[in-house]
């Protein structure tokens, strides 16, 4: 199989109402051409996981500001306040969840978890409707497990079956996603040949790669 496409390609794969997981951290190892293809897919009632929501012109705030999202967990929206005026404005659903607890979230939904336990937000507003659990005398959150229906997925160096290395700050969210998702596409700002990286140094192995797009093809 080909995982090299095009983005007409990938505009093919999105449906209303799915949900998918966006990596990055304020559009920093974002997929913006895979953004591109979102956008230009007209899809709606989108949930949306990932780290915030960005910046109003940049990655997940283009999809907020286009009004595809009906739903956004994320563990902040300060950045954005397009996020803040629609949901003060009852037309869009926040989920905040802290940082790490977050990313718990979705490394446990990769990994076939039931959930996690955490103290974050025990006895704040964070516990609301939430199971707590005591273990050794002290409390803790249930916090369920997360996964999508796709995930994108931007990498520094991939190969082209798929096999990926995150550079930087790109690392942040990006190989979790990418085992929390039925359906994975990597937006690969250097495209190598298969069989050229450092095998000690891929942080997502191809396998659970499905579609590769070129950075800016």
């Amino acid at each position: 199989m080909n995982k090299v496409v095009s983005l007409d390609k990938i505009k093919n794969l999105f449906k209303d109402d799915m949900t998918i997981m966006i990596g990055g951290f304020l559009a920093c190892g974002t997929g913006e051409h895979l953004i591109d293809a979102l956008v230009e897919s007209k899809v709606k009632n989108l949930t949306i996981i990932g780290n915030d929501t960005s910046f109003v012109d940049k990655g997940i705030g283009r999809l907020i500001v286009n009004n595809q999202v009906k739903k956004v967990i994320a563990s902040h929206i300060g950045t954005n306040p397009e996020t803040g005026r629609l949901m003060n404005e009852g037309k869009l659903e926040v989920e905040l969840s802290p940082q790490g607890t977050l990313i718990e979230r979705v490394r446990a939904g990769g990994f076939g978890l039931g959930g996690i336990l955490t103290p974050t937000g025990v006895g704040t507003l964070v516990e609301e409707n939430k199971e707590k659990i005591t273990v050794n005398g002290e409390e803790y959150l249930l916090e369920l497990p997360l996964r999508a229906d796709i995930a994108l997925i931007k990498g520094s160096v991939v190969d082209d079956f798929g096999n990926t290395i995150y550079k930087g700050t790109t690392k942040n969210f990006n190989p979790m996603m990418a085992m929390a998702s039925d359906l994975v596409i990597v937006e690969a700002q250097t495209l190598v040949d298969t069989g050229s990286l450092n095998q000690d140094m891929i942080m997502t192995p191809g396998v659970v790669v499905d579609y590769i797009v070129r950075e800016g093809k």
